[in-house]
Formats: structure tokens, C-alpha cells, sequence
């Protein structure tokens, strides 16, 4: 098992970026205003020959004992920060240079010392400042000789890796997972995603809030579940584009229709009390054109009367008419009702995604549905498919070759994928089809017309003779 390295500071002192930095990639969502991370964020990372993971942490504002009872928000980051040092190998706690000791710094170095882990103080921020007076103060926190780093600009961040990492045993590293899909969990702002990430866990494992927008970031949680492994990714709420006015909420829209292009499979939430709003067939339209297979998750289901469940039903199923190859369940994540269920028809999407369809069988189907229903006449022309096969899979894409078959129309292609889905029983997965003409041998030949009528340049037409006037 790789060492778990824990990041813990307070807000704004560089913990996301130093995440960044340690596991050389753009994970963690990253600006200049505190509090910006509120979940725990695991990364890999890895210098020279030693893998290791790193944890990012939401800031702590007044210590770790300190948070005051109302705050809830204060209350559930402190939460996922004792978490996070229960799992840890080793811990840095991260200080700002600039700003000098606060008194936060020296509650969060007392109750770290407390709890017995193997402890290392970075100071940030450190990039043009002499590494020696920068790190003179803040050695009265009593955590050993201070390193002096900057996590924005990479200086002393390696040579603090391999210190953190010479400290601890070398581990067998296991290889990761294969075939593990990756499950982006997407909706409006407070439709319950992160509820229903906490209810698919089995714990606390995300912060959620009454009020919309408590996730910023795109959180990935690994998970297993009868002997199988997942990830899921929870994502920020994404709402209307006219409505996105703060730079933050803009970053964090794009990190979740990123983690739906990394997804193999999305769940859409939607809640089902205001029903199917025109963002959700938006977010659904969008992961159908990144090819995700799709599940629907109607949530707040118990918070529905019972005498308008049928009709509730009846506008959710009118309002995503192009979602009826998807599975869609109606849950609720606060209760735990019928979460469960989401795991097969996850499953089920994606090994219909990724499953291989045999030539004979796709070019048997293309001409039954062919001849049951021809194409329509295009420009006084019909087209005339004539075989199939696959050309990429996750999701299915199946290549029609033929005469005039760039001519079909959306809708007869519609037809002809659920056609393959219904005989290969797809479920949940979007089917692409895409259309490759056969060119005319005779249109690059000279001297042929469209009808592939030669006409001989050597022999002229010749004119016709009235005998009459002779």
C-alpha cells in the first residue's frame, strides 16, 4: 500500500496548490479566496521509484476545537480533517511565510502533536525570500526544522517529498484496478449529489449543505463494492450560463463537464419535485454528445405525495424523451431508498458501452430495419446502405458503407441505432452511427458525366443534317 501524505493548514496558505504540485496535474480547483476547498481530495503521486498518495484538506479556520457549534459548514470540514489524519502515514502542515505565525498555527501544531503522527512543517510562499529567515520563526511551533517552499513556483517542493518520503517503509506498490468505471454523479445546484455520494458510500465522505453551491471542486472516491471497484466523481452543481456571474462558480462548472468527458458513465440527479428543469436536459444533451452512457436518478422521491407520484412520473419520462434508453430510478439519498439499485444498471450501461458487436450480426440487423423501413428520397435519391460494422466502442459506433448514405437524415439514424441497441439489448449507452459514401468510380475519370455517359473528345457530336432544305 502507497504512504498516504496529508496536507492540513489553514484557509489560502497553498494546500491545493501544493496538491497540485506533488501530484503534477490540476486536480484540485485552485484560487486566491480561503475556503475554497471543503472535501478531501486524493491524488497519486510519485518521485523517482516512490509512489505515494496525497490528500488535500479544506482549511481550518480556528483549530480543529474550535468551531463553533452553529457553524455547520465549519463543522463538517473539521470532520473530513479528522478523517483524513486517521488515514494518514504522515502529515504536513502547511504555514504562510508571508503572514508570519497565527495563532491558528499554533492550535492546529498542538493538536497535531497530539495525535502521534509522523509530523513536518512547510512554510509557503517562500520565492524570493531567504529560506533561512523565512523559516527562523516559525520553529517555536515546536514540529522540527521548518522547509521552506513554494508550491506555486515548485521551489523545495521535491526536496520536501523525498525528506517526507525517506521517513517512511518502502511498500509493494498494487497495481491499480482494471476496469474499474469511473461514475460522474451530475445535476443542478442542491439536487442532491453529494447526499447521494455519501448514501452510495456508506458515510459522511462529502460535505453537503442546505444551500445550493457547497461543492466547489470535483471530488474523486474510490469505492468497492462486491469485489468490484468504482470511482466516483462528484461534481459541482451546474446551472444556466446566464446565471454564472463569479469567476469561482465558472471554474468549477468547467471542472465537472471535464470530469464528464473523464467518466464512462454519468448519473444524472434531478430532483424530483420541481421536475425536469431545461438545465437538466441541457447536462443530459451534453453527456450524450461526450458519448457517456447514462443513468437517471430522481431524488427527493419521499418528498413527493403519494397522489401525484403518477403524474410526477409521467412529466419526468415527457421531459427527457431522449432518455429512453436509460435506466431511471427514483431514490432518495437522504433516506437511502433505492440506492442500491443504481449499481446494476451502472454496470449494465457500461459493459453495453464497451461491448463488441460481430459484423454478421450488425449487417443481419441493418438489413431487416433497411428493408422494413427504407430511407426516405433525398433530392430525388435514395440511399442504399449496404453493410455495417463496428468502428469504436465506449460508446458503440457502428460505420455504415453505402450509396448515398451521407444523405440520411438524424432521424432515420436514430432509428437505425435504436434498431442495433433493441438487438443487441444496449442499454443505457448512446449509439453512434456514422456514415461513410462509397465514391463514384467515374467522377474523377475526364470525359464522364455525372450518368457515367462517355463522351469522346476525338469524335465530336455531329450535327443533324435537315435534307429537306437541300
Amino acid at each position: 500500500m502507497k504512504p498516504v501524505v496529508v496536507l492540513v493548514g489553514r484557509p489560502n496558505v497553498g494546500k491545493s496548490t501544493l496538491f497540485n504540485r506533488m501530484t503534477r496535474s490540476r486536480a484540485a480547483l485552485v484560487a486566491d479566496a480561503p475556503g475554497l476547498t471543503r472535501d478531501r481530495q486524493y491524488g497519486d503521486g510519485r518521485i523517482g521509484d516512490r509512489p505515494y498518495f496525497v490528500v488535500d484538506t479544506g482549511g481550518i479556520v480556528d483549530g480543529m476545537q474550535s468551531v463553533k457549534p452553529g457553524d455547520d459548514l465549519a463543522m463538517h470540514v473539521a470532520s473530513q480533517v479528522r478523517v483524513a489524519l486517521a488515514e494518514a502515514d504522515t502529515v504536513i502542515l502547511l504555514v504562510d511565510g508571508r503572514e508570519g505565525i497565527h495563532p491558528a498555527d499554533r492550535e492546529l501544531a498542538a493538536d497535531l502533536r497530539k495525535r502521534g503522527k509522523p509530523l513536518w512543517l512547510a512554510v509557503n510562499k517562500s520565492e524570493g525570500l531567504d529560506p533561512a529567515t523565512v523559516a527562523a520563526d516559525f520553529y517555536e511551533l515546536g514540529l522540527g526544522e521548518p522547509v521552506a517552499v513554494s508550491a506555486a513556483h515548485g521551489d523545495g517542493v521535491s526536496e520536501l517529498t523525498r525528506r517526507v518520503l525517506a521517513t517512511l517503509p518502502i511498500t509493494e506498490e498494487i497495481a491499480p484496478a482494471e476496469d474499474m468505471p469511473r461514475i460522474a454523479i451530475i445535476g443542478k445546484p442542491n439536487a442532491g449529489k453529494s447526499t447521494l455520494v455519501n448514501a452510495l458510500l456508506g458515510e459522511q465522505r462529502v460535505v453537503v449543505g442546505e444551500l445550493p453551491g457547497t461543492t466547489r471542486d470535483s471530488i474523486h472516491v474510490p469505492l468497492e463494492r462486491h469485489g468490484r471497484h468504482y470511482l466516483l466523481i462528484d461534481t459541482a452543481g451546474v446551472r444556466r450560463r446566464a446565471r454564472i456571474v463569479a469567476p469561482l462558480e465558472k471554474f468549477s462548472v468547467l471542472k465537472a463537464l471535464q470530469a464528464i468527458d473523464e467518466s464512462n458513465v454519468a448519473i444524472l440527479v434531478i430532483d424530483a419535485q420541481s421536475g425536469v428543469s431545461d438545465q437538466d436536459a441541457s447536462l443530459a444533451g451534453y453527456a450524450l454528445h461526450a458519448g457517456r452512457a447514462l443513468v437517471v436518478a430522481a431524488n427527493k422521491w419521499d418528498a413527493v405525495e403519494k397522489s401525484e407520484r403518477t403524474w410526477a412520473k409521467r412529466k419526468i419520462e415527457r421531459k427527457l424523451p431522449f432518455l429512453e434508453f436509460a435506466r431511471l430510478h427514483y431514490i432518495s439519498a437522504r433516506a437511502g431508498t433505492n440506492v442500491a439499485r443504481l449499481f446494476p444498471s451502472v454496470d449494465e450501461a457500461y459493459e453495453s458501452a464497451k461491448r463488441t458487436l460481430t459484423t454478421p450480426k450488425l449487417n443481419r440487423v441493418l438489413h431487416e430495419a433497411v428493408t422494413a423501413n427504407p430511407p426516405p428520397r433525398m433530392h430525388g435519391r435514395r440511399a442504399r446502405p449496404k453493410y455495417a460494422h463496428q468502428g469504436g466502442r465506449n460508446p458503440p459506433r457502428i460505420v455504415i458503407h453505402g450509396n448515398q448514405v451521407a444523405s440520411l437524415s438524424q432521424s432515420y439514424r436514430r432509428y437505425l441505432a435504436n434498431a442495433f441497441r433493441k438487438a443487441f439489448q444496449l442499454v443505457g449507452t448512446p449509439v453512434l452511427i456514422e456514415c461513410r459514401q462509397e465514391k463514384n468510380p467515374y467522377k474523377e475519370i475526364p470525359g464522364r458525366s455525372q450518368k457515367g455517359r462517355r463522351r469522346s473528345a476525338a469524335k465530336p457530336r455531329s450535327k443533324r443534317v435537315n435534307y429537306t432544305q437541300l
